[in-house]
């Protein structure tokens, strides 16, 4: 995988998560970060309710067998 972009990134995180049956809503672009006069732009994970995260345990458990 070469260089891709934040958003690029956020939207294969969106897609791969979506998959395993995890949607994390407020998943984003950080503005503050991308807008920095050194961007270093970081991903936001968001908030998400209790379903949701034991979704995403689920989902990493599963990667790791």
């Amino acid at each position: 995988m070469g260089m891709l972009s934040v958003e690029q990134v956020v939207t294969q995180l969106r897609d791969e998560l979506g998959r395993v049956g995890v949607t994390l809503p407020s998943l984003r672009v950080d503005p503050v970060s991308a807008a920095s006069e050194v961007p270093c732009p970081l991903v936001d994970l968001g908030r998400c309710n209790v379903d949701t995260a034991m979704r995403l345990v689920a989902a990493l458990h599963e990667a790791r067998r």
